[in-house]
C-alpha cells in the first residue's frame, strides 16, 4: 500500500486541492454525498384516523418534518413522533408499509443540501456533510451540478429501496452529463457505504469504468455493530437523555435497516458470545432465539430478508479509499444478570469508533487482494463515527490530476 503522508492543518478549506483538470476550466470530479443511517431528512403528511395522544395531530394538509425535527424529540410529543416514524412489517410480501394514514417522502433528491443539514431549521445538531459541502464549494463546485446528494429511507434495507438505485444510478449519469464527461466520486457515511456497496454491485463493470472516478468511505459499516443488537434490546435515545429508550425502541425495532446492521458471521466467530444473561449466551447462530427471547420474532424475518444483501462483502470494482475511527470504546458484548436480553446491560467495550466495532470498519481491507483498483485503508486514532467526518481529505490521484496522495487531517 502507498504510504501516507499526514499533516496538521487548522482549517478545513484544504479539502481540495485547486488543480484544474479539464479545457473548461473544472477543477475536480464531481461528487454525491451519501448520507448514514439518520442521514436523510424526512418528510410527513398525516391523514390518520386515530392518534396515540390528544396532542398528536392526526391530520396535516401540508408536508412537515419528521426527521430531524428537534421539536418532535421531548416528553410525551416523541409519542406521536414514534407513530408516524414505525413501520409495519409483512411477512408474506417480505416488505414494510409507513403506519395507516402516514404518508412519507425523502426531500430534494439529488440537491447535497439534502443531506448537509438533517435539521432544515440548520440547528447545529443537525449538521451533517455541510462543512464538508462548503470547503468543496470554496473550489470552484456547484450545488446541483457537480455536488449532489443522494438521500435514502434510512429505515430501510436495499431490498426496499430498487427505486433509490434506480434514481440513483440516473444522478450519476445526469451529474456526468452536467459536468462534461466528468467521472463521479462517491463519498459516503456509515450505512452509506454499504449502501453504496450493494449499488455498485449491481452494475456493470463497464458502467463504473466510465462514469465512477472513485469512492471515499467514511466509516463504513460493512459487517454490521454490536450496537444494532443493543438498539434491539434495549432501545436508543439518540442522546437526549429525557427520553426513555423503551418508546423509541417501538419505532426502532420496526425499521429492516437495523437488522441490515446485526453482526456478519464474515467478521463474527461462532463461538463468540456477543449477548450474555444469566440463562444462556447468544452467539451469530443464536439469531432466532435471540428475537425471541426479546419478544420480537419478526426480526428475525428481517434479518433473514437483508443479511444477505452485501453479505459476502464482493468487491466493488471501483477505486476505494476506506477510512475511519479506531481506539474508541465500542460495545463488544452485552451482559444482562437477568435470564433474558431486555432493558440495561452491562456493556464489556472494545475496540471501534464508538458505533461500528473495529473488525467491521476495517472489512474493507479484503479488497486489497480481490480487485485491480486501487483499494487504499487508513485508520485515525481517537476519530469517533462522525468525528471522521472531520477527517479532511485531499486524495490528489482521485481527484485531481498528480500523482501525489495525501491525507490532511485535523
Amino acid at each position: 500500500m502507498r504510504a501516507l503522508r499526514c499533516f496538521q492543518i487548522c482549517c478545513i478549506t484544504l479539502l481540495f486541492s485547486q488543480i484544474c483538470i479539464s479545457a473548461n476550466d473544472l477543477q475536480g470530479h464531481p461528487v454525491i454525498l451519501v448520507p448514514g443511517d439518520g442521514g436523510s431528512q424526512i418528510e410527513g403528511r398525516l391523514d390518520k384516523p386515530t392518534a396515540v395522544h390528544y396532542v398528536c395531530s392526526k391530520k396535516t394538509d401540508y408536508w412537515f418534518s419528521l426527521w430531524l425535527n428537534m421539536e418532535l424529540l421531548v416528553p410525551i410529543v416523541i409519542d406521536c413522533w414514534v407513530d408516524n416514524m414505525k413501520l409495519t412489517y409483512d411477512n408474506i410480501t417480505r416488505t414494510t408499509s409507513n403506519n395507516l394514514g402516514v404518508d412519507i417522502r425523502i426531500p430534494d433528491f439529488g440537491n447535497s443540501t439534502s443531506v448537509e443539514w438533517i435539521d432544515p431549521s440548520k440547528a447545529s445538531a443537525g449538521n451533517y456533510f455541510a462543512t464538508i459541502a462548503e470547503s468543496i464549494l470554496k473550489f470552484g463546485y456547484e450545488r446541483n451540478v457537480s455536488l449532489r446528494g443522494a438521500p435514502y429511507d434510512f429505515r430501510k434495507a436495499p431490498n426496499e429501496l430498487q427505486d433509490y438505485f434506480v434514481n440513483t444510478k440516473a444522478l450519476v449519469e445526469d451529474t456526468y452529463s452536467r459536468t462534461n464527461g466528468q467521472k463521479i466520486i462517491f463519498i459516503t457515511h456509515s450505512m452509506g457505504s454499504p449502501m453504496i456497496l450493494y449499488f455498485l454491485n449491481h452494475q456493470t463493470q463497464e458502467w463504473k469504468n466510465k462514469y465512477i472516478k472513485s469512492w471515499i468511505s467514511l466509516a463504513g459499516c460493512w459487517a454490521g455493530t454490536i450496537k444494532a443488537l443493543k438498539v434491539y434490546a434495549q432501545g436508543d435515545n439518540l442522546g437526549v437523555r429525557v427520553l426513555s429508550e423503551t418508546a423509541l425502541r417501538e419505532q426502532q425495532r420496526t425499521s429492516p435497516s437495523l437488522s441490515w446492521l446485526m453482526p456478519s458471521s464474515m467478521q463474527w466467530s461462532p463461538e463468540e458470545v456477543m449477548v450474555q444473561t444469566s440463562s444462556r449466551n447468544y452467539t451469530i447462530q443464536d439469531y432466532q432465539e435471540f428475537f425471541l427471547d426479546i419478544d420480537f420474532p419478526l426480526g428475525y424475518d428481517m434479518w433473514q430478508d437483508t443479511h444477505p444483501l452485501v453479505h459476502e462483502l464482493t468487491a466493488p470494482g471501483v477505486e476505494i479509499h476506506c477510512i475511519f475511527g479506531t481506539g474508541v470504546d465500542t460495545a463488544e458484548r452485552l451482559v444482562y444478570t437477568k435470564s433474558t436480553p431486555l432493558g440495561k446491560a452491562t456493556i464489556i467495550m472494545g475496540d471501534g469508533d464508538g458505533t461500528v466495532n473495529v473488525r467491521s470498519l476495517a472489512a474493507c481491507s479484503k479488497w486489497v487482494n480481490e480487485q485491480s483498483q486501487p483499494v487504499y485503508v487508513q485508520a485515525f486514532p481517537k476519530r469517533d463515527h462522525m468525528a471522521v467526518l472531520y477527517v479532511i481529505i485531499s486524495l490528489s490521484n482521485f481527484a485531481f490530476v498528480t500523482s501525489r496522495f495525501i491525507y490532511l487531517t485535523l
